[in-house]
């Protein structure tokens, strides 16, 4: 398998003699593990700006921190605000192209799809082209879960109305914004090669590098479209520790029974795939900071038939049952909005928290946004590259 970066190198004519940006972070390598920076350093290219995207270049910073730009010619697409996230025109209108190389996972909150989205929506007023040097879903390119973002939800978790798990790269996610939300910038896809989108990242043979701080392996991004939702809650979603999204708890649950109510709402909303420990830990940042939690431990034992966002669904309607007198909502800000809500941002409408709240199930309220998924997934179907 080669990513688009690698192709990119067969030929890179169509770039000599033009002023280029390029929006990339770590992950920006080829299957040697050469950055995209360095190979660029190594030939005529002329490289004018670099875009840095949530975590910075090195992904050295935690979510929800502000990334100062370092340099001149860096600019941090995620500051202090919500107008940091996208680019000024004047970043743009110097450039003929901006590369774009990130590794994405697969999910609507992962917040580098909508860096691309906004990226091009400036870009559409400067005639920058957007050149996406495509790489794997690494959750698979076939499966689709969860309901689409409605009007009014929108926000940096939530940008596009995509479902939460969306099955396309990141170039197929540039020709949907596109065509589908009418963002009329000039965009190419330089395609991976040799990649069948009904397989897993690790079913390939490029390298695995870590996406963002809290996402070191695979199984967790699998896991991350539903165990997200944590994040709209005072329950520690694992951050701080070796397992975040895995671990998830808070000082009040008592983890043998908050245990037995995630199998049962797994049996009783037929959710395979995963079991759950009994677990107590002590995260060393972010929420409950030094301070011992107690909830379940998740493991994949079948990613194929484990359907994360009901895995999510089902966690959250456990916690409602186990301590409903401590569970709360996040009201915080959460990415730079303070209305609506962080979890109706994260599920893109106010549905599945009053479907939790007025105990409906789980399985029912996934069931029943299969329907309204259709026509989304017709359009998603005319901007498959793969």
């Amino acid at each position: 398998m080669r990513s688009g970066l690698d192709v990119l190198f067969d030929d890179l004519h169509t770039l000599v003699g033009k002023r280029v940006g390029v929006a990339c972070n770590h992950t920006a390598v080829d299957r040697e593990l050469v950055h995209l920076l360095d190979r660029l350093r190594a030939t005529n290219i002329q490289v004018v700006r670099i875009f840095t995207p949530e975590h910075g270049l090195h992904a050295t910073a935690q979510d929800m921190i502000a990334v100062e730009a370092g340099a001149p010619a860096v600019v941090s697409l995620y500051g202090h605000d919500a107008a940091s996230l996208r680019p000024k025109g004047a970043d743009l209108a110097d450039l003929d192209v901006v590369l774009f190389d990130i590794q994405d996972i697969g999910s609507r909150y992962y917040t580098y799809q909508a860096t691309l989205g906004y990226m091009m929506e400036v870009a559409a007023t400067t005639g920058t082209t957007v050149v996406v040097l495509d790489r794997p879903n690494p959750i698979d390119g076939v499966s689709l879960e969860g309901n689409v973002v409605e009007p009014g939800f929108e926000s940096f978790v939530s940008a596009y109305p995509l479902a939460v798990r969306h099955g396309m790269t990141l170039g197929e996610l540039a020709i949907f914004f596109r065509d589908v939300c009418n963002i009329r910038c000039k965009v190419e896809v330089i395609r991976v090669e040799g990649w069948d989108r009904a397989t897993w990242y690790d079913d390939g043979d490029l390298p695995w590098v870590f996406p963002s701080p809290n996402m070191p392996t695979l199984e967790t991004a699998a896991i991350y479209p539903g165990m997200c939702l944590i994040e709209g809650t005072n329950l520690s979603e694992g951050r701080g520790t070796t397992r975040p999204f895995h671990l998830l708890g808070a000082p009040w649950l008592e983890p043998n029974e908050f245990a037995r109510l995630c199998r049962q709402g797994a049996l009783d909303n037929g959710l395979a795939g995963v079991r759950f420990r009994p677990a107590t830990f002590e995260p060393r940042f972010q929420k409950f900071v030094g301070i011992p939690c107690h909830g379940v431990e998740i493991f994949v034992q079948d990613r194929y038939a484990m359907e994360s966002y009901l895995l999510g669904l089902v966690t959250l309607e456990a916690a409602l049952r186990a301590a409903p007198d401590q569970f709360r909502w996040r009201t915080e800000t959460y990415e730079f909005v303070d209305t609506p809500i962080a979890i109706d941002l994260l599920t893109g409408s106010s549905e599945a928290r009053v479907a939790l709240e007025s105990r409906i199930r789980p399985r029912e309220l996934v069931t029943a946004w299969d329907a309204g998924r259709k026509e989304w997934e017709e359009a998603r179907q005319s901007c498959l590259l793969y």
